[in-house]
C-alpha cells in the first residue's frame, strides 16, 4: 500500500477553484493547479483495501489502489500504464465523471474518501506533459472494416480498441467536428477541448479515420453501411430529449438545453462570433436539476445573465446519505457544482404549468406551482401558484432514448422495453454484425459507462470478426447504471 498511516494523518484536500468573479469572464476550467506534494499525500490516503470497493463504483474496472500507490511513490510512468490498462481516456473521466468510485471508497464509511478523481486527472496530465502518451498502431492488420456511428466517449473507446486490434475503423459523426457531447455538449469550463483534440490526434496516428459532417441514415444509408463494412458499432447516444408540453411551449425564448449549449461551445472555440440563443441581460430559468442543467447555469453566468434560477420537481436531496442509499451505493445527496457556486437560485418541489407571453408575443415569465409527492404522484399545493420572470427558459430534463428515425428504422434493430437498442451479451443487436454501445443501448448514463461499454462492444465486434479473445471481456450489458 501507499502511506500506512496516510488516511489517519492526512485530511482530504482538493484543488481550489479560481475566484468566481474571474472565472465567469472566461471559458477556462475552474480549478487551479494542485501542488505535487499535496497530490502525493492525497494518494497516500488510499488504504489498499483487501476488498477495494472503489472497484464496485467504477464500471471501467480501474485499478485504483494500484495507481494511487504508484502516485504516492512518484512512479508516474508506471501509474499511467496501470490507468490506461482499463481506461482509454482518463482525461475525460478525470474532468467529467461524478466519481462513484469515491462514494464507494471504504475510507468514506466514517471519513472523507480518497480524492481518486484528482489523482486520476493528475496522472494523465503528467503523462501528456512528459510525452508518455504516444500512438499505439497495430502490429498487424486483419483486413476487416468497421464503421463506428457516433464520436462520443463510447464511439471513441470502441474505435480505439478496434483500431489497435488491427481493424480498419471509420468513425462517422453528423456534427461538423468529432467528439459528440464532449465537443458541443460539455462546456469548456468543465473540460477544455484541447484535452479532446490531442487524444483525437493520437487516434488518427494509430490509423482511425474520422468523417465529420456525415449523418448516417441520411447521407449514408443503412444498406450501404452494411454492404461496405464487416461490422458496425452504433454509438449515437440518447439524443431524443424530454420535452415539456405545457401552454406556451412554442413561445420564442423556450429552448432545449442541447439547442443552447452547442452554440455556446462554438462561440467559446471561436467557430461562431455570436450565439443566437444568448442569456445576456435576461432572467434565465433552467428546468431540470441534473448535470446538463448545471451546465446551462454556468453558461448563462458567463454570458452575463441578469438572474439564473434552476427548477427541480423533486424535493431537495439530503445533505448526507439516507438509509435508502447505503454505502457503497451512489447516494442521492445535495450537491453543489462549480456552476452553482457562481450564483443563482435553486428551487425544489416545483412544477411549471405555463409559459407566459408579453404583449409582443415574447416570453416574459413562467407560471409555477409547488408540488408534493403523494403515492408517487406530484400533487399541486393549493394556493402556491406564482409567476417567475423569464425571458429565456432552458429545458434540461434528460433524454428518453435514441433517435429512431433514420438509421435505426432503416436497420430494423429491435428495441428493449425502455426504447433503447436491444443487445445480447456480446453487445450485438438483433441485426447480424451490428453492435451497440453507450447511451444508445443503455439509456442516458455516466461517461464511465459510455467508455466501458465502448470497450465491451469492441471486444464483442472483434470476437465476431476474428473468433479470437484478445480484448478485455465485456461487462454484462444488463448491468444497470448506478445513477
Amino acid at each position: 500500500m501507499a502511506d500506512p498511516k496516510g488516511f489517519l494523518t492526512t485530511p482530504r484536500e482538493t484543488p481550489k477553484s479560481r475566484p468566481v468573479d474571474v472565472r465567469i469572464k472566461d471559458w477556462r476550467e475552474v480549478y487551479e493547479d494542485f501542488e505535487q506534494s499535496k497530490l502525493t499525500k492525497q494518494a497516500g490516503r488510499c488504504m489498499d483495501c483487501g476488498i477495494p470497493f472503489c472497484h464496485q463504483g467504477c464500471p471501467l474496472g480501474n485499478l485504483i489502489p494500484e495507481w494511487n500507490t504508484l502516485t504516492w511513490r512518484e512512479d508516474w510512468q508506471a501509474a499511467i500504464e496501470r490507468l490506461h490498462a482499463t481506461n482509454n481516456f482518463p482525461e475525460f473521466t478525470g474532468t467529467l465523471c461524478p466519481a462513484p468510485c469515491e462514494t464507494a471508497c471504504v475510507l468514506g464509511i466514517n471519513d472523507d474518501p480518497v480524492t481518486i478523481k484528482r489523482v486520476e486527472i493528475s496522472i494523465i496530465d503528467r503523462a501528456w506533459e512528459e510525452g508518455w502518451v504516444t500512438p499505439q498502431p497495430p502490429v498487424t492488420r486483419t483486413g476487416k472494416k468497421v464503421a463506428v456511428v457516433g464520436s462520443g466517449p463510447a464511439g471513441l473507446a470502441a474505435a480505439q480498441q478496434l483500431t489497435r486490434s488491427g481493424h480498419d475503423v471509420v468513425v462517422f459523426e453528423r456534427a461538423d467536428a468529432i467528439g459528440g457531447l464532449l465537443r458541443y455538449g460539455i462546456p469548456e469550463f468543465k473540460m477544455e477541448k484541447y484535452r479532446l483534440d490531442r487524444r483525437l490526434e493520437q487516434m488518427r496516428a494509430e490509423g482511425t479515420e474520422f468523417r465529420a459532417g456525415v449523418n448516417v441514415g441520411v447521407d449514408v444509408t443503412a444498406e450501404r453501411l452494411l454492404s461496405e463494412y464487416d461490422a458496425v458499432v452504433l454509438a449515437g447516444g440518447a439524443t431524443a430529449w424530454r420535452d415539456l408540453p405545457v401552454p406556451g411551449r412554442d413561445l420564442p425564448g423556450v429552448h432545449q438545453a442541447m439547442e443552447y449549449l452547442p452554440f455556446a461551445n462554438r462561440v467559446a472555440s471561436g467557430k461562431l462570433a455570436r450565439t443566437p440563443i444568448d442569456a445576456a441581460g435576461k432572467d434565465v430559468v433552467v428546468i431540470g436539476g441534473g448535470d446538463t442543467g448545471a451546465d446551462c447555469v454556468g453558461t448563462a453566468h458567463r454570458q452575463g445573465a441578469r438572474s439564473v434560477t434552476q427548477l427541480e420537481i423533486m424535493p431537495r436531496p439530503p445533505q448526507s446519505r439516507s438509509d435508502a442509499h447505503p454505502w457503497p451505493t451512489y447516494p442521492m445527496i445535495y450537491r453543489v457544482s462549480s456552476a452553482h457556486e457562481e450564483g443563482g437560485e435553486r428551487l425544489y418541489s416545483v412544477n411549471t404549468k405555463e409559459f407566459l407571453a408579453d404583449s409582443d408575443g415574447n416570453l416574459r415569465a413562467l407560471k409555477l406551482v409547488e408540488v408534493r409527492n403523494e403515492g408517487g404522484k406530484f400533487v399541486p399545493v393549493e394556493g402556491s401558484e406564482r409567476e417567475l420572470p423569464a425571458q429565456l427558459v432552458l429545458l434540461a430534463m434528460g433524454f428518453v432514448g435514441p433517435q429512431r428515425e433514420g438509421l435505426l428504422e432503416q436497420l430494423g434493430v429491435e428495441l428493449d422495453e425502455r426504447g433503447n437498442v436491444a443487445r445480447d451479451a456480446s453487445y450485438q443487436t438483433s441485426v447480424d454484425k451490428v453492435f451497440v454501445a453507450g447511451d444508445m443501448g443503455r439509456g442516458q448514463s455516466l461517461i464511465v459507462w459510455a467508455i466501458a461499454e465502448g470497450r465491451s462492444a469492441a471486444a464483442g465486434a472483434d470476437g465476431y470478426l476474428t473468433g479470437r479473445d484478445v480484448l478485455p471481456a465485456p461487462i454484462a450489458p444488463t448491468d444497470r447504471p448506478i445513477s
